[in-house]
């Protein structure tokens, strides 16, 4: 689940629209299914190198027109290696906006060998993501400068639980702006791209590849991509990891706040990793807290927002926002620590802030210095249509001062981040709907303690909300547990996988 820089928000959301009968396709009624056509295609595969094979598949937009417009969904799978298959294991790295396709070309790496020899591994771009329909809103230009928006504030450094009048008409002019150029460039595909018909189209996926019932790991986002799948087809579920989850109640300010939390986590463990190292930027001597190291960021925040760092990489402003997207990106991964150690490093003793710049780049999949994948225009798009939005200005803005209180740094940003929801079509708003999963067998819900985009709580309480949902806690740092480097979980989660038998509930994996 991404975040936000000063816009969008949490990255990743749940409570959707109308649901379906939960019906495979060879349930009771097939032969008058009116998905029957989409069911009984074949995807053309080809090969696309590396043993992967790559092709597409139909669905409807609309659900409620299935003989309506057709989207064609991108898919990309590594054929088991063994003999002994199982079937396919559908994969999910989360967004809103991550490209499913790229993500199984990573399959070595990112699920294990027992399981790769058992399972062909199949990822596909999710409606509006990437290869499949993509849906766009601002031009690079323009997003550059929605993401580069500082605040206007009392007294000059950009606090935005601060924002003047004129501070607050620039935002409302910047996030209607965004939904306008959304409707003007998606059209009609705006209003279809919720979680709920994602996980319809993996459903169709399901039964075009051959399967009787699911097998399926989604991380962050992706955890609510599954859940909804539970919901929607709990009788075609094999197996399903979700890995940290979002929480699938709560609107989408209530989500952005509440995620700010597990930031503030993240930011601490990261601070106190630093201080435990000779040369951190953010100490001033041995006996440096992690409390004073935090406040070293708030300031660089602060002088940033009064003079932008230096950028040597381009004529963009390394302010007060891309200063703190930039930080955020140590947040995901301890693989990021080091890097984001360094770009603070030249930030503070010389005032450079182009390796900050380039990690919040990557953060919002800025592919290079003309052009950003679609990813940032999904997030937004999707968080606003699963989650109604309080649609009052003046809610965000004490919702901003509310959550200074607990989460300073993040806090704020991430409550002003969900503003652009305030203004979404209300037609392509999900009306919400309990997600409990009932009917479906054991689901595995993972999450990790120190998680920054998608607070351990929601793990809890996804499990506790899903009628069978059992949950795995791993003791450790960054955005999701499975293949983060501790045997226990992995272990954990390939049994589930290979044998559907979950760990017993409260079962608690440790790094030695």
């Amino acid at each position: 689940m991404k975040t936000t820089g000063w816009i969008t928000g949490a990255l990743a959301v749940v409570l959707v629209a109308a649901g379906c009968s939960g019906e495979g396709a060879g349930g009771p009624g097939a032969s008058a299914d009116p998905l029957s056509a989409f069911h009984t295609q074949e995807i053309d595969w080809e090969d696309c190198g590396g043993g992967f094979e790559c092709g597409a598949y139909e669905v409807p937009m609309d659900y409620e027109d299935p003989d309506g417009r057709r989207l064609e969904i991108a898919v990309k799978r590594l054929p088991a290696s063994g003999a002994d298959r199982i079937g396919s294991l559908l994969v999910n790295p989360g967004g809103p906006g991550g490209s499913g396709v790229e993500y199984v070309g990573a399959a070595h790496g990112v699920i294990s060998e027992q399981v790769r020899e058992r399972f062909d591994v199949v990822g596909f771009d999710p409606r509006g993501v990437g290869r499949s329909n993509p849906l766009y809103c601002l031009e690079t230009e323009e997003l550059d400068d929605f993401l580069g928006l500082e605040m206007d504030s009392e007294d000059g450094d950009g606090d935005p639980t601060e924002v003047t009048d004129e501070g607050l008409a620039e935002l409302e002019e910047a996030n209607r702006g965004f939904v306008q150029a959304c409707q003007d460039r998606s059209g009609d595909l705006l209003a279809h791209v919720g979680t709920a018909d994602v996980a319809r189209d993996m459903d169709v996926l399901r039964a075009v590849l051959g399967d009787d019932k699911l097998t399926y790991l989604g991380k962050s986002y992706g955890t609510s991509i599954g859940t909804y799948y539970a919901e929607l087809f709990p009788r075609n579920v094999r197996a399903l990891v979700l890995d940290g989850a979002v929480d699938p109640e709560g609107d989408q300010l209530e989500i952005s706040v509440e995620q700010a939390g597990g930031f503030t986590t993240a930011l601490n463990a990261f601070v106190g990793d630093c201080l435990a190292l000779p040369d951190c930027p953010l100490s001033d001597g041995p006996d440096t807290t992690v409390e004073e190291g935090v406040d070293r960021i708030g300031e660089l925040l602060e002088q940033a927002a009064r003079e932008p760092l230096e950028n040597r990489a381009d004529d963009r402003e390394v302010n007060r926002p891309r200063t703190e997207m930039g930080v955020l990106a140590a947040l995901y991964s301890e693989s990021f620590w080091p890097d984001v150690r360094a770009g603070l490093a030249d930030a503070i003793d010389s005032g450079d802030g182009t390796a900050l710049l380039q990690l919040g780049d990557m953060l919002y999949a800025r592919k290079n210095r003309d052009e950003y994948e679609n990813s940032t225009a999904v997030l937004v798009a999707v968080n606003c249509a699963d989650r109604e939005s309080p649609r009052d200005i003046a809610v965000y803005e004490e919702a901003a001062r509310t959550a200074a209180e607990t989460s300073p740094l993040f806090g704020p940003t991430l409550a002003w981040g969900a503003l652009t929801c305030a203004y979404w079509p209300e037609e392509a708003v999900a009306e919400p709907i309990e997600l409990d999963g009932d009917g479906a067998p054991p689901i595995l819900v993972v999450g990790t303690t120190r998680d920054s985009a998608t607070p351990y709580q929601w793990s809890e309480d996804l499990a506790a909300a899903l009628d069978t949902g059992v949950l795995l806690t791993w003791e450790g740092d960054g955005h999701t547990a499975y293949r983060s480097g501790d045997d226990c979980v992995d272990q954990a989660v390939d049994t589930y996988l290979l044998e559907t038998t979950a760990p017993a509930e409260g079962t608690v994996c440790d790094l030695p």
